[in-house]
């Protein structure tokens, strides 16, 4: 982690959210002018720019549960630890909404809800996210309003597309604008949020970086590359319209970029002797440094000392780990929550089909019976499928991220951690082409040999062809509670209105049910629908 972006923003501009914070209509009424005419603003454009990219991982500039310092802090209603913090938000509506992960306090506020696909326009988690992002964009509208550094520009305006995706992802539509303004915002539909996303993601490239000489952490032309290319695929969703070509056409620049590519070294602990496959490697607490950077096209930086959060690597590693699995594959950390978060078994059958995987604690047992290294799960004194939601024995544990350094060398802390969080990575690249020359042309070699490169690097069995229902499970294999499993099942046509498909509580039932069509989107909260008469409520909600 090489930003201080907790301490260094304390001297930067200060941003004022008027009306009691973000509690009215977001982008339409959060105002950066002083509340006191006679205060002067100055501007620290480095401490601004490194907040931006600090709004991904942190809560706040005051730590993790400070309300005080919290940049969503004047919400009451929200959880500053797990309702205000991006990635978490957005994992969990995206990965506890699917069939890959359950939580074991199923009762926690807001998590029923999305664990049984009954959300409505009152879900804690989607309302956060969605303060969370107009928040976001405001920062960067202010902070495109008062530099004039192009690349810096190019960065925020890469940062504010990113947010105004996950708003036409999530939401459908929403309130939207380019400049900080007292004004109601006007109401962007999911077209109208999609064709600015794709013209910003065009328009910034020239004043990127090119592929690999920007610092470490902050974006260059492959990470618009990378975007444009997870649009394009999701096209058809998102707009009606198919753009197949358009993706395997940026799936295949980022491909051949020159720079980034899969990581394919192994490692040795040389302090406990403990191996590491490639695949491990994205996921320990030196992958900065131990050449996972080089498949990272834009990580999100961490640093027990420096960042510290309840969200991001640090909720994936203290919500897998009990006590009693740390001590036999440390997490790196003294933080456990006791294996709260857990695997569905559908997302077990993707390796191990019909079968259970082995009663063991030790990974290479797992990953052996599995045919596969990526099958990083913690099988033994727990069950396979979740059959009683309030049953913690039920549904494996996991042990795909953790705060171990594979150079053997000690992390920063042990009560948060330095694993950063893979954005975007190559790989998704790969399958993102797979998948739109098999829509293009049918089963191919060429999506074969996309695919055959992951399954190598995991040391799977390599096939001559892939169908489309196996390019959806290999999805699953690869980038399993990496934050985006909802997205794909929507565009299988394997989530809401449709009952083929299922999960153990799926639509709330045990044994999984359809649930409605219209919750492939979240709802608008109400608060801005009180407050921005522009803004309309999605159908159904």
């Amino acid at each position: 982690m090489k930003l201080n972006i907790k301490q260094s923003f304390l001297t930067a501009v200060v941003v004022v959210l008027a009306v009691g914070g973000v509690t009215t209509s977001c982008v339409g009424d959060l105002d950066v002018e002083p509340i006191n005419p006679q205060q002067t603003m100055n501007l620290d454009k480095d401490a601004l720019f490194n907040k931006i990219y600090g709004t991904f991982c942190l809560v706040g500039e005051n730590g993790p549960g400070d309300r005080e310092g919290a940049d969503l802090g004047a919400i009451e209603e929200l959880d500053i630890g797990q309702q205000t913090e991006f990635y978490r938000m957005q994992w969990y509506m995206n990965e506890f909404t699917s069939d890959e992960a359950s939580w074991v306090w199923a009762t926690d506020a807001g998590v029923p809800e999305l664990l049984h696909n009954n959300y409505d326009a009152r879900n804690g988690f989607a309302m956060g996210l969605y303060y969370r992002l107009t928040y976001n964009i405001t920062l960067c509208n202010y902070f495109l309003a008062n530099v004039s550094d192009a690349q810096m520009a190019a960065e925020v305006r890469f940062i504010r597309a990113v947010n105004y995706y996950y708003m036409m992802d999530m939401f459908g539509a929403g309130p939207f604008l380019t400049k900080v303004s007292a004004e109601l915002a006007p109401y962007y539909n999911r077209q109208q949020l999609y064709d600015f996303v794709e013209s910003e993601l065009k328009d910034i490239e020239d004043n990127l970086s090119e592929p690999g000489e920007n610092t470490y952490g902050r974006v260059d032309k492959v990470s618009a590359w990378m975007m444009l290319a997870r649009l394009y695929l999701n096209a058809e969703v998102y707009t009606g319209e198919a753009k197949w070509q358009l993706a395997k056409e940026y799936a295949e620049k980022v491909i051949n970029n020159g720079y980034y590519h899969l990581m394919e070294t192994p490692g040795t602990n040389p302090t406990t002797g403990e191996t590491y496959t490639p695949y491990q490697m994205l996921f320990l607490a030196d992958n900065n440094t131990n050449g996972a950077q080089y498949e990272t096209i834009f990580p999100l930086m961490l640093d027990g000392i420096k960042t510290q959060s309840y969200g991001s690597t640090n909720f994936l590693i203290f919500a897998a780990y009990s006590p009693e699995m740390s001590s036999n594959i440390p997490s790196g950390t003294d933080n456990h929550w006791g294996r709260c978060a857990r695997t569905r078994g559908k997302l077990v059958e993707k390796f191990f089909g019909a079968d259970d995987a082995p009663q063991s604690h030790v990974i290479k047992d797992i990953t052996d019976a599995a045919g596969d290294d990526r099958a990083l799960f913690y099988p033994e004194g727990f069950t396979k499928y979740v059959e009683d939601e309030m049953d913690a024995s039920q549904g494996y544990g996991y042990v795909k991220f953790r705060n171990v350094r594979s150079d053997g060398q000690p992390t920063t802390a042990l009560d948060f951690v330095d694993t950063d969080l893979p954005f975007l990575r190559i790989a998704e690249a790969y399958l993102t082409y797979a998948e739109a020359v098999t829509r293009l042309n049918g089963v191919n070699q060429d999506a074969a040999s996309k695919i055959n490169s992951l399954r190598k690097r995991a040391h799977a069995t390599q096939n001559s062809s892939y169908t489309l229902e196996d390019i959806m499970d290999e999805w699953s294999r690869e980038f399993w509670f990496e934050g985006r499993r909802r997205m794909d099942l929507i565009r299988f046509n394997c989530y809401a209105g449709q009952s083929e498909y299922k999960w153990n509580y799926m639509g709330g039932e045990a044994a999984g049910t359809a649930f409605p069509s219209f919750r492939s989107v979240y709802a608008i909260p109400q608060n801005d629908l009180d407050n921005n008469s522009n803004l309309k409520q999605n159908e159904g909600y």
